[in-house]
Parts: structure tokens; C-alpha cells; sequence
């Protein structure tokens, strides 16, 4: 049984950023605190809790004084800082530099939004962190979508700009926004008051085909990820959709056995929060079947 690992899965750059800061500043043997889980894969909080990372919430945030703390790659809204500022909170921010251009653009369109009536529309995750960060621009006044239903908040009589969450799906997006278009046309408006924004990180989405092609390189695909991981479910779609042979797991234990029955071939690929080192034990544990068959 061949066993070969994606090249292309892994941690994208700001993921790889925000890890390293961190593993920089514990290196140091300073005490770190992260707002939220660095990164949406339980197995990386695990590691980087050994080495003194501790994990807080918004809660616990506004307790903390004369301490350090991470900001991760998701960004964060304007009250995080105020926040910082008034609790003498020395910030690392890690914040993803596409994620934080999409902030500005976010606010300058907010802005703008204010003089003409507008609204802005975020395609994304309710409750995820970089959505947090993107509504909070908007002093949380946009309106966040997932599904047709979502778009009922909406007036489309009145201008409407749209935005994406960094790691949403391309095609998700752009059924969105027909089904926006429509929905403009339908209440007799027109396609002018429509500024309608792609802006998903093209190191996320540029991936969707590489996989595609991975995927229908093997027999089985195992893909690893957190749950919690957004990026991690568009992506899994992506590799179902063109082999039905796919399993989605979070480690090498949730490996069965009976998947690689026949398989003469096993991909394993992952999120842009995925780490390699563990994409390296599912093939180690893959490996290991191969060798007992």
C-alpha cells in the first residue's frame, strides 16, 4: 500500500505565523496567554500547552492585567485593543496580514455604507473568530449568512456590500451572491447598489483544485482536521465530492482499519490549520495496517 502525504495541506502562512510567534515568545519562558484556541485543531492547543500556552476567553480576558497576550490569526475587533490598553495587556499579534486587510476594507465600506443607507453583508461562520473580528469594524452591525434563510435580514431595497470570510468556499460564495443578485431583482432593485467583494485568501481557496486532483489520485483519502476548523469542512467537501472514499478524522487513532480494505493507494491531506507532524502519524499508523495485512 503506497502511502503519500499532500504537499500542498498544511498550515497556510498566517496559521505558520501565529504558531511561531507564539513558540518564540514560550521559548523565552515568559507566561502567554491565546485568546481562543490559536488554531482550530486540538491536537496543536495540546502541544502548545506543554510548553505554557494557556488558552482564555473574552471572560478571563477582561481579568488579566500586566500580562502578555497572543492575538491569533483570526484578528480580533476594535474592543480587544481597548480592552488591552486599559488593562496594561502587552498584545502579540498574530493577526493573518490578509485577515487585517480585510478589516480596513470591512470599515472603509462601513463607513461609506453610513452616508447611503447601505449595508454590509458578511459571508460567514455566526460566532467564528475572524467573523467576530470582521462585524466588530461595523460596531456588529452586519449581517452574517450561511444559508438562503440568512437573507431574509436583508433590505434589498437599499444598498448592500458583500464580503467573505478568508476561508469560506469559493463556490459557496459566488452561490451567494447570485442568490443576492436575484433577490435585488426580485424587490425591483438594481445591480448598481450591489459591490459584491471575493474576498476568500487565494492560498485557501487555490487549494480546492490541487485537492481535487489529490483526491482522485488514491483509493482513500483520509483528511485530517479539527472539527471545529471551517477552513477543514470546506475543504472536506471538496475531496468527498470527487472520491466517496473519504474519511474525515482529527488523528491517526480514529484510523479504521476496514477503510483500506483493497486500497493499493491513501492520500491523507488537510486543513490550512493542519500540522504536518500530524499528517506525518496518520501515515505512520496507515503504514503500520500495511505492514500487519
Amino acid at each position: 500500500m503506497k502511502v503519500t502525504i499532500d504537499k500542498n495541506s498544511g498550515y497556510c502562512f498566517g496559521v505558520e505565523f501565529a504558531i511561531q510567534m507564539a513558540e518564540d515568545e514560550l521559548a523565552q519562558g515568559q507566561q502567554l496567554y491565546c485568546l481562543g484556541d490559536i488554531v482550530h485543531n486540538r491536537m496543536e492547543v495540546e502541544r502548545l500547552h506543554q510548553q505554557g500556552l494557556r488558552i482564555i476567553d473574552r471572560e478571563e480576558l477582561a481579568l488579566l492585567h500586566d500580562c502578555k497576550v497572543l492575538i491569533r490569526a483570526h484578528g480580533e475587533p476594535p474592543e480587544t485593543y481597548q480592552l488591552a490598553l486599559q488593562n496594561n495587556l502587552e498584545l502579540i499579534d498574530a493577526s493573518c496580514p490578509v485577515v487585517l486587510k480585510l478589516q480596513n476594507r470591512v470599515k472603509h465600506a462601513f463607513d461609506l455604507s453610513q452616508r447611503q443607507d447601505g449595508q454590509i453583508v458578511i459571508y460567514g461562520q455566526p460566532g467564528h473568530a475572524e467573523v467576530a473580528g470582521l462585524t466588530g469594524q461595523t460596531g456588529n452591525r452586519a449581517i452574517i449568512v450561511m444559508s438562503e434563510a440568512d437573507l431574509d435580514q436583508i433590505d434589498f431595497a437599499r444598498p448592500v456590500t458583500l464580503f467573505s470570510q478568508t476561508t469560506k468556499s469559493t463556490a459557496g460564495f459566488y452561490k451567494m451572491k447570485a442568490l443576492m443578485e436575484a433577490r435585488i431583482q426580485a424587490a425591483g432593485g438594481t445591480l448598481d447598489s450591489f459591490d459584491a467583494n471575493d474576498s476568500i485568501c487565494r492560498q485557501v481557496s487555490n487549494r480546492e483544485p490541487a485537492l481535487a486532483r489529490f483526491a482522485t489520485e488514491h483509493d482513500v483519502i483520509l483528511f485530517v482536521s479539527g472539527r471545529k476548523s471551517s477552513n477543514g469542512k470546506a475543504l472536506f467537501s471538496v475531496v468527498n465530492g470527487v472520491n466517496p472514499r473519504s474519511y474525515f478524522i482529527e488523528n491517526e487513532t480514529e484510523v479504521d482499519e476496514a477503510w483500506l480494505a483493497g486500497a493499493t493507494s491513501v492520500g491523507i491531506c488537510g486543513a490550512t490549520s493542519t500540522p504536518l507532524w500530524l499528517m506525518q502519524q496518520v501515515a505512520e499508523r496507515v503504514e503500520g495496517v500495511s505492514e500487519l495485512a
